[in-house]
C-alpha cells in the first residue's frame, strides 16, 4: 500500500459533529476503501480556547456510528495537529529564508488607515521590502507571486484564481502561532496526504495552500471540493439555525444505515434506486459524478429514508434496535408482540415508546380532547356497553375482535372508523394509535374489558 492514496478528514473538536462533515467523511471513506488506500483522521486541535476533549471523543464515536471504524485497516488516527507545532514553525522559517515570506509589524488599525488613504481594500504588501525580522507583534506574511493559480479540482475542473486579488496573507500570527492555512499544508505534507476531498467553502483557501505547497518545494495533493449542504431556504446549513448535529439524529432514533444512505445521496446519485446498501455505494461512488449545485438537506426525505429502513428490519432486529428507547421496566415480550403492528408507522426508533406506552400503564393516560370528542356522542356509551358484552364471549384474536365489533356497529349504522373510536379511547386514552384489534389481542381480555368498563362508568 506504499503508493496507495491517502485521504484525510480533518475536523476541529469544537462542538457537535456536523452532518456536512459526516458526508465529507463518508466520501473520503468510500474513496480510501475502494482504492485500497488510507483514511486519516486528523484532529485540528490548535484552537485552545474552544477545544474540548469530549468533542474529540464525540467525533470518533460519530464516525463509528456511520461505519467509519478505528479498527478497520484502512483507518489511521486520530492524529493531532497540535503535535506538529514544531513542523509548522520550521516550514514558516523555510518560507522566510527562501524569500517566500516576510515579516510585517503593521497593526490592523494601521493597515485599515493606510488602505483608506490609498483608496484600496485590504493589505497592500507595504512591508514586503522593509527587511523586517521576527519580533513581538510581527506577523509573517506570504509573498503572493504575480500571475494566476490554477487549482485542478476533481469535481469542478480547472479553477483559475488571479493572484492579483489575493493579498499577502498571514502565515504566523504576532504571538508566534501558525494560522490554519499553513498548519493545514504542513500537516498534509507530514502525513503524506495525496488527496483532499472537502466542502466547497474551502475552495477560496486552496490557491493560497497550493502556493505554500509549491514554495516549500512539493506538489500539492489532488483537490476535490464537493457542494455545501443547504436548508429549505437554500442557505448554508448553520449550527445556530439548523438541526445539523449528527448526534441529535442518532439520539432521536435514526438508523445509521439510513443516515449513511441519505447523506451519500446529497449531491450524488447511486443510480435508479436511491435506497442502496453501503457496500454498493462504496464501490460506485465517483467524484466525477458529484453535482456542482448545493445539496438540499431535506428533513422530510431523511425521515422517509429512515422509515423505509425501519420497515426493512426483521421483528427481532426492530425489537433490539428500539430497546435503548424503552423504559427498563417494560416487558420486552409484550413489546415484541406489538412491534410488527407499529413497525409501518415508525419514523424513528424514538417514536416507539409513545405509540405503545398505554400497554404498560396501570391505566391509560386520557387525552381529554379525544375523550370529549369521542365519548360525547349519543352512541358512545351504548356501543361501548354492547361491545363489552360481545367481547366477554368472543374469541380473543384480532380478527375475531374486529368481526365482533362489526356485528355490534350494525345496530348503530356506523362505519368501522367511528365504531372503534370509543373502544380505542377507552383502552388507549386517545383517538390515534396502532391497529386497535391487534392492540386488544396483545393487551388481553381481562385488561381490555377492565378499561372499557372504567370508561363506561365515567360516561355515566
Amino acid at each position: 500500500m506504499a503508493d496507495a492514496p491517502r485521504y484525510r478528514f480533518a475536523p476541529s473538536p469544537t462542538g457537535m459533529f456536523h452532518v456536512g462533515g459526516a458526508r465529507t467523511a463518508l466520501h473520503n471513506w468510500a474513496l480510501a476503501r475502494q482504492s485500497g488506500g488510507t483514511f486519516v483522521l486528523r484532529i485540528e486541535d490548535t484552537d485552545e480556547a474552544r477545544n474540548r476533549p469530549e468533542w474529540t471523543q464525540g467525533i470518533i464515536d460519530a464516525l463509528e456510528w456511520i461505519g467509519i471504524a478505528a479498527d478497520d485497516p484502512h483507518f489511521e488516527g486520530p492524529l493531532f495537529q497540535s503535535e506538529y507545532a514544531d513542523a509548522h514553525l520550521e516550514a514558516a522559517q523555510q518560507l522566510f529564508e527562501g524569500g517566500h515570506a516576510y515579516y510585517c509589524d503593521m497593526t490592523s488599525e494601521q493597515i485599515q488607515e493606510r488602505a483608506k488613504a490609498e483608496g484600496t481594500t485590504g493589505y497592500g504588501g507595504w512591508s514586503r521590502d522593509r527587511g523586517l525580522g521576527p519580533g513581538p507583534g510581527h506577523v509573517l506574511r506570504f509573498r503572493v507571486p504575480e500571475g494566476t493559480t490554477v487549482v485542478r479540482d476533481q469535481v469542478r475542473g480547472d479553477v483559475e484564481f488571479d493572484n492579483g486579488v489575493i493579498e499577502d496573507f498571514v502565515l504566523v500570527r504576532g504571538n508566534g502561532t501558525p494560522v490554519f492555512i499553513l498548519a493545514n499544508v504542513v500537516d498534509d505534507r507530514s502525513m503524506g496526504i495525496t488527496n483532499v476531498v472537502r466542502a466547497e467553502e474551502h475552495l477560496p483557501n486552496t490557491p493560497k495552500q497550493q502556493m505554500i505547497w509549491q514554495a516549500l518545494g512539493h506538489e500539492p495533493p489532488v483537490w476535490a471540493h464537493v457542494p455545501v449542504l443547504v436548508n429549505d431556504q437554500r442557505k448554508k446549513l448553520s449550527k445556530r439555525r439548523d438541526k445539523v448535529a449528527l448526534e441529535q439524529y442518532r439520539d432521536e432514533g435514526y438508523l445509521p444505515a439510513a443516515m449513511i444512505n441519505y447523506l451519500m445521496t446529497l449531491g450524488w446519485s447511486p443510480g435508479e434506486e436511491e435506497i442502496q446498501p453501503w457496500s454498493v455505494m462504496e464501490q460506485s461512488f465517483r467524484l466525477d459524478d458529484v453535482n456542482l449545485s448545493p445539496a438540499f438537506f431535506d428533513l422530510k426525505k431523511l425521515a422517509a429514508f429512515n422509515g423505509e429502513y425501519i420497515r426493512r428490519l426483521s421483528v427481532d432486529e426492530l425489537v433490539e434496535a428500539c430497546d435503548p428507547w424503552l423504559p427498563a421496566e417494560w416487558d420486552r415480550s409484550v413489546f415484541r408482540e406489538m412491534a410488527p403492528h407499529i413497525q409501518p408507522r415508525l419514523v424513528t426508533l424514538g417514536d416507539a415508546p409513545g405509540v405503545v406506552d398505554f400497554l404498560f400503564a396501570d391505566d391509560p393516560e386520557v387525552d381529554e380532547a379525544s375523550w370529549d370528542k369521542t365519548m360525547s356522542t349519543e352512541y358512545a356509551g351504548p356501543l361501548l356497553a354492547d361491545a363489552i358484552a360481545a367481547y366477554e364471549g368472543s374469541d380473543w384474536t384480532a380478527d375475531a375482535l374486529k368481526t365482533t365489533l362489526e356485528d355490534v356497529m350494525t345496530r348503530y349504522e356506523l362505519k368501522l372508523g367511528k365504531a372503534q373510536a370509543p373502544v380505542r379511547v377507552a383502552v388507549t386514552g386517545r383517538t390515534v394509535g396502532p391497529p386497535l384489534f391487534e392492540a386488544l389481542e396483545v393487551m388481553g381480555r381481562d385488561e381490555s374489558l377492565r378499561r372499557m368498563r372504567n370508561a363506561l362508568e365515567r360516561i355515566g
